[in-house]
């Protein structure tokens, strides 16, 4: 079949690769150049989502920790294992054994693809590792794994991997319009395919909205990052206080990597990191590292908007899991997370 992909973001990458080499003739259509937006604002992580087992997704979990595997082994030089600590405080939300359940199940659902098993560490263990962290009250750590990335050259050796596939692949050419017979409105005017894939993120729903059609409106959700001086090579998985959510503070490239936020966005606000969410990322940093960060010492920053599957109250209860939708010959894409594109890519061509 004849088919156009609109949008190259890892999803759209993953999907047209996938979809050339089930045989179809594919062009994809990108708005401004590959990997620019949300797909380059992660937190550069290649995991499983441990959080997410708090909240039932067990299915999500297991297919993300395969998937970590496939890109740590396909490529190496984008890509590391990194170690991180889960640091566990008197005043901790959860406890020791709850952890370790979590922890126990991450393994588990990684299997023989797993890239190595979690272990507890006492005080002294866990200063070793990080000599930054607070030890007041500190009970210990687990030390457990996943990946890390450089998410927009990943993003764009998936691009490579399109053009040795036979991908057509289009910059600078925004989609106007879409039709459920499978055309499509370019500025020098409509082209007709067998089949539409609409996976242009958190602009997929206002594509269905400007053609006309029907959509289901997705939680779109601003992430912000902080880059800091560099203060250990072990990652940190940290929970914020008072709240249900955690921070991810990482070593990336010579630096360290602070984040996220979870700000819920609409697309003609700027998509930038606010004063606030720059004071809450400080303030979560602070709780546990010493010496106090200040906002005169944040090295950059950047934000990314997530389109993340509507339904839940609570920005960071929404799932990260994908959903297709179809309207004739459109497909639209929805959801899914930056592990987990190849994955979702095969179920797209099982789809058509």
């Amino acid at each position: 079949m004849k088919i156009a992909v609109v949008g190259g973001g890892i999803n759209g990458l993953s999907s047209a690769w996938q979809l050339a080499l089930a045989g179809h003739q594919v062009t994809l259509f990108e708005r401004d150049k590959l990997m620019q937006a949300t797909s380059a604002a992660s937190s550069k992580l290649l995991h499983g989502g441990l959080r997410y087992l708090e909240q039932g997704e067990f299915r999500l979990v297991r297919e993300a920790l395969q998937e970590r595997r496939w890109w740590l082994k396909k490529a190496p030089q984008l890509t590391r294992r990194l170690p991180i600590l889960y640091p566990i405080y008197r005043h901790s939300r959860r406890s020791r054994w709850q952890l370790k359940i979590g922890l126990w199940l991450y393994d588990a659902f990684a299997g023989k693809k797993g890239i190595g098993r979690h272990r507890w560490l006492n005080v002294a263990q866990t200063l070793r590792c990080s000599a930054a962290l607070k030890s007041e009250q500190l009970l210990g750590a687990y030390l457990f794994f996943d990946g890390q990335m450089d998410d927009q050259k990943l993003g764009l050796w998936m691009a490579g991997q399109c053009e040795k596939a036979g991908v057509t692949l289009c910059e600078d050419s925004p989609v106007l319009q879409v039709k459920t017979d499978g055309s499509l409105l370019l500025a020098q005017g409509w082209q007709r395919f067998d089949r539409i894939i609409n996976v242009a993120g958190p602009w997929s729903a206002a594509l269905l909205q400007q053609s006309a059609l029907p959509a289901t409106p997705l939680d779109l959700v601003r992430g912000s990052h902080l880059l800091l001086p560099h203060i250990s090579r072990y990652g940190h998985m940290l929970e914020v206080p008072a709240e249900s959510r955690i921070v991810f503070v990482l070593p990336y490239q010579g630096n360290t990597l602070l984040g996220t936020t979870e700000v819920r966005q609409q697309l003609n606000e700027p998509i930038v990191c606010s004063a606030a969410e720059r004071d809450y990322l400080l303030a979560v940093y602070n709780r546990y590292f010493q010496p106090a960060c200040s906002a005169q010492q944040v090295l950059g920053e950047f934000a990314g908007v997530r389109p993340l599957l509507s339904g839940s109250d609570a920005a960071y209860k929404a799932s990260r899991e994908y959903q297709f939708a179809h309207q004739g010959n459109i497909i639209t894409v929805s959801g899914g997370k930056w592990t987990t594109a190849r994955a979702l890519a095969k179920q797209l061509v099982k789809q058509l």
